[in-house]
């Protein structure tokens, strides 16, 4: 093997690393300067009512002796 290629081969796993470090003056993250907003207006609240009024419904008519008319 040639003396060059001893080399090569030794330089292999830095590579990666001398690439990092000759970029890390490049990049940059930097926070935002307003928070971010997520805004989730979600009406939760019409899906259970009508859930509960079938429920509620279902168990009356299941059980008439319970409610007497």
């Amino acid at each position: 093997m040639s003396r060059s290629r001893k080399t090569f081969s030794a330089l292999r796993p830095v590579a990666p690393l001398a690439t990092l470090v000759a970029l890390a003056g490049c990049i940059t993250v930097k926070a935002p300067e307003k928070p971010i907003e997520i805004n989730l207006n979600v009406n939760v609240r019409q899906e259970v009512v009508v859930r509960l009024q079938k429920d509620a419904g279902d168990f009356i008519s299941n059980n008439p002796e319970l409610f007497p008319q």
